[in-house]
């Protein structure tokens, strides 16, 4: 079944695909993926990027007919280190995943269970390292593309403001593509909420600190349902089930299964869960310490552990056990209490688990296993894998247009930035009070000798601190960064999409910021009169503000934290502010790196300089009065701007507006090369680092 709807029949058969979709996947087998019929969500997907084979009228497509579409991933003596501190996280980690099934990894805190996740997914903090082969339907991958995986992190880094019908609705028109009408989109989507049990909030916000919206366990959901929303072909899910009561984990994993049954490939790191929840796993890795205790059929588990001689309870569940068995986090304790009565009722128990430490029952059931028909079978169908090379999965990203997807951002940004206070609005009212203060300091500042100080203060203060109070959007500067970069690893739209939306949004209120405060500095001062003088200070004052907005946003994409953030950008824009012209005069600055190249490199000097152009030029201002009697003669503003402040009027304000606007247009472009450096750098640096310490060590040997 195909998505073609018409008329007033539209929402009926868009429904109807929907539901036929979740039923479908609901129903089908899991004995292996392929064969299995796809749903008709899949086929729409697929086959509007030509992975799709075209079906004989009146026969399903299969997964056997699918081109590309099914993810096989297999992994072999995959090893996880710490740069510099020779720590190892993973430890000759071996196995596979198939379509049409999904893979719970469960292991005590700390057992690597979720950098495992990581290095599959291409996705290493940037301080580890790994060796080891990753295959992907047989072709080798060091790291994924963007959009061939999709990754629901712990951390649910999503929009706050944005309520849970919005930010699907929003999702949905940047990936799926435009065949789908937009009242088929409506369907997927609300499908999409009734699956993760979101429609009861589906009108809430997220919520922070000015916006109470979303419990933990709704945030979670959430984050699934962006995932599963276009029906990803591998999903990786890092404790789906965490801050979930038993029932909403249940219904989650429930769908995720449902989800596998349609030809996805799902690993998914669990935390103790319930019995219930693990009977839906098909497969099952069992980690403690960095290294494999069991991998295979969850049902074969508990052959796994009788046969090591630690068999699970009756009526006990197996999580339960299997946990108890591989956390060492306690043997200290439990050797505190050696002699105790507690120790002694422990040393009695008939369970072995009792009367031995974490340590001996990790070695033997790591021992057992390496010897076990399990772990043969799982190395022989990994060189099975190896040997079977399918199509190279390339990522598909999103379905919709770069237009498209241009156009649906900037529209989700402005909104965000409208309804998030601490992005624009609360700033604005600082700026307004700034204002207010600015223009009663100066009030009237008139034409005096003394109004040179005046006016060429207040326009420095202008073209340097309101410029400086960027830096208080910078926390938002940063959570955006947050989701732009889940977002991005997940393949929902490109870096130029994001750079572009996000500068269209912003402009606005920037400018509307320049509009407000300029207009009161400007009256309550009384600069130059005349419309094009102010028209010219209130572009150069938005010119300012969008440079210093871009520098951050920069600053964001290179930074780690917010605090480290800050400091670096206060650091740039004082040291702009300093070589600008005004506490310094330029022909006063070391030639050397301050005047060339600094002070050409910010854009506080061609702010400053193209103010008092726009500003003192074209005036005239009284004499130097000493003792009551006059100096000098009246002073043009032409001597003020060349001669008592050193600047060149042969470049005229225009030129300098030009600049600005130029600048703008680099900072964003130096915005939109920290991200794509960042992306492409670190996967070379972490392959050198892998190259170098393997060298090392076989050098050592």
């Amino acid at each position: 079944m195909v998505f073609k709807s018409n008329g007033s029949q539209a929402d009926d058969a868009a429904a109807a695909a929907a539901r036929e979709s979740v039923q479908h996947a609901a129903a089908a087998p899991a004995a292996s993926h392929i064969g299995v019929p796809m749903s008709p969500l899949s086929e729409v997907l697929w086959r509007g990027k030509g992975f799709m084979k075209p079906s004989n009228e009146g026969h399903n497509n299969t997964y056997g007919e699918v081109l590309g579409a099914a993810a096989m991933l297999t992994w072999k003596d995959l090893c996880v280190t710490v740069v510099g501190g020779g720590q190892t996280i993973l430890q000759s980690i071996s196995g596979y995943a198939e379509p049409g099934s999904i893979m719970a990894i469960m292991g005590p805190s700390g057992s690597g269970k979720s950098t495992l996740l990581d290095v599959l997914a291409g996705r290493l903090s940037k301080n580890t390292v790994h060796s080891g082969e990753i295959l992907l339907n047989g072709h080798r991958k060091n790291t994924l593309c963007y959009g061939t995986a999709a990754y629901v992190t712990q951390s649910d880094d999503l929009i706050a403001t944005l309520t849970v019908h919005e930010y699907l609705h929003f999702s949905a028109n940047l990936r799926l593509p435009s065949s789908i009408s937009r009242a088929e989109k409506k369907v997927i989507v609300d499908t999409t909420m009734h699956e993760m049990g979101l429609h009861e909030c589906a009108n809430i916000h997220v919520g922070n600190w000015h916006l109470r919206g979303l419990s933990g366990g709704e945030k979670r959901r959430l984050s699934i349902a962006l995932e599963i929303l276009t029906r990803p072909r591998l999903l990786f899910l890092d404790e789906p089930t965490s801050g979930l009561d038993s029932a909403s984990a249940f219904f989650v994993v429930s769908t995720l299964r449902n989800l596998a049954r349609d030809g996805r490939t799902i690993m998914a790191s669990v935390h103790q869960p319930s019995s219930e929840v693990f009977e839906l796993f098909d497969d099952l890795t069992l980690l403690s310490g960095g290294r494999c205790m069991y991998f295979g059929k969850a049902t074969d588990a508990p052959q796994h552990f009788a046969a090591a001689g630690f068999p699970c309870p009756a009526l006990k569940n197996p999580s339960d056990h299997y946990l108890r068995a591989m956390n060492a986090d306690f043997d200290l304790l439990k050797s505190t209490l050696h002699g105790s009565s507690t120790y002694t009722d422990l040393e009695s128990s008939m369970d072995p688990l009792d009367r031995m430490t974490t340590k001996e029952v990790v070695g033997i059931l790591a021992e057992v296993y390496q010897k076990s028909d399990y772990a043969t079978a799982a190395m022989s169908r990994i060189q099975q894998a190896a040997e079977t090379e399918g199509m190279v999965l390339k990522s598909i990203g999103s379905h919709a247009s770069f237009f498209t997807q241009c156009w649906i951002l900037t529209q989700r940004s402005f909104m965000n930035m409208n309804r998030d206070i601490g992005y624009y609005w609360l700033r604005s009212i600082i700026y307004i009070l700034l204002s207010l203060c600015l223009g009663s300091v100066y009030w009237r500042v008139g034409f005096k000798y003394s109004s040179i100080l005046g006016r060429a203060g207040c326009i420095a203060f202008i073209a340097g601190f309101l410029t400086f109070m960027s830096i208080g959007s910078f926390s938002s500067f940063v959570e955006d960064m947050k989701v732009f970069s889940r977002e991005r690893m997940n393949g929902h739209y490109g870096v130029a999409v994001f750079v572009i939306s996000n500068t269209l949004s912003s402009l606005p209120y920037i400018f509307l910021m320049a509009l407000i405060s300029g207009s009161i500095v400007y009256v309550m001062v009384q600069l130059h009169h005349g419309i094009e003088h102010y028209i010219y200070f209130i572009l150069c004052l938005f010119a300012e503000l969008a440079c210093a907005d871009s520098l951050m946003m920069a600053v964001a994409t290179i930074c780690p934290t917010f605090l480290v953030g800050i400091l670096v950008g206060s650091c740039i824009q004082g040291i702009y502010m300093l070589v600008g012209g005004f506490f310094r005069l330029p022909k006063d600055l070391p030639r050397a790196v301050w005047h060339y190249p600094v002070s050409y490199l910010g854009f506080h000097m061609y702010g400053l300089q193209g103010m008092f152009k726009n500003d003192f030029l074209g005036l005239t201002f009284g004499s130097f009065i000493l003792n009551g009697k006059a100096i000098t003669p009246v002073i043009p503003g032409s001597y003020v701007v060349e001669n008592m402040y050193g600047i060149q009027t042969s470049r005229g304000k225009w030129a300098d507006l030009g600049v600005l606007f130029g600048m703008i247009l680099v900072y964003r472009l130096l915005f939109f090369i920290c991200i794509k450096l960042n992306e492409d750098l670190q996967p070379r640096v972490r392959a050198y680092l892998m190259r170098y310490r393997t060298a090392k060590k076989i050098n050592n040997k």
